[in-house]
């Protein structure tokens, strides 16, 4: 049994109440928007280099605790350290222990991207065992097909790929859009990530789905062209990775960018004049999909 504590917090104090709170006991603390779920809701985006400048107005700070705690002496400890004074409300709720493992798969069900295209947790029966159905867990890298952006590369390459294509999928995270991309035929697929867990769990994802890709660190050049080249990053990195990411599209290749917001489109049409005319292929809950062709 665990007690969760929850209190709201201006956005000047929220982050220093946190860690406050962590060195008087807490054993996790949390920050989320108060306004969740109302009119009043702010959602907020981040990257490298450009992360949000402030949390929310009205934050919500909430910090769990041994049964045992003392709560009412940590957080005045932690509002006494930060300033806050006097000690905000709060409520505290009890949290039973739990088969934790059965709790956070049964919030993961089977992900339709098209009737012919399923994403299937390996805990899970496939909705459809006629469509494709990738197996993928949720795990440490990204890609999981539950966000928009994955969503929006998953239709690209089912609408792409044809048997016989070369595939690369720079920032291959969890190997989603590699698994898929041989899935649906190509002849050679490779992924690159700078991180050492993403090439790794997207080894053994491959593994999973009876798939064979090549898989390489991203710290040095790729090297070959390829038919579809796909990157599902963000932003700056796009921007940044654009000659790199470039080079690497074929002539007659097709590229498509996503991890990109709307907003951010012509920043990164920009970035790839150079090379290749972009432009919005689809839009799904405020993120897009670029997509061009090489000359």
């Amino acid at each position: 049994m665990w007690l969760s504590v929850s209190l709201l917090a201006d956005a000047a104090r929220a982050e220093a109440l946190s860690d406050a709170l962590m060195e008087h006991g807490a054993l996790t603390v949390s920050i989320d928007d108060a306004d969740a779920g109302t009119a009043a809701e702010k959602p907020q985006f981040g990257e490298p280099g450009h992360l949000p400048g402030a949390l929310w107005d009205h934050s919500r700070v909430v910090a769990l605790f041994d049964s045992d705690a003392d709560i009412e002496a940590a957080l005045a400890e932690a509002c006494s350290a930060t300033g806050v004074a006097p000690v905000p409300a709060f409520s505290v709720e009890q949290v039973a222990d739990q088969n934790w493992v059965q709790l956070t798969q049964s919030q993961f069900e089977p992900i339709r991207i098209e009737d012919g295209l399923w994403i299937v947790p390996s805990w899970h029966e496939a909705p459809n065992p006629r469509a494709i159905n990738i197996r993928l867990d949720p795990g440490m890298a990204f890609g999981t097909g539950s966000h928009p952006t994955t969503r929006l590369c998953l239709r690209w390459l089912m609408d792409t790929v044809r048997p016989g294509l070369s595939v690369l999928d720079y920032g291959c995270g969890s190997g989603i859009l590699a698994i898929a991309a041989a899935r649906f035929g190509a002849s050679k697929v490779v992924g690159v990530d700078i991180d050492d867990k993403a090439v790794e769990a997207a080894n053994a994802n491959a593994a999973d789905n009876n798939v064979q890709i090549e898989l390489r660190q991203s710290d040095r050049p790729v090297g070959d062209r390829f038919d579809v080249v796909i990157a599902n990053i963000l932003t700056n990195p796009l921007c940044a990775l654009a000659p790199a990411i470039a080079a690497c599209v074929a002539p007659g290749g097709r590229l498509a960018l996503s991890g990109v917001l709307a907003s951010q489109a012509a920043q990164v049409i920009e970035a790839y004049a150079p090379w290749i005319d972009l432009s919005v292929g689809e839009e799904d809950e405020g993120w897009i999909r670029l997509e061009g062709q090489r000359p």
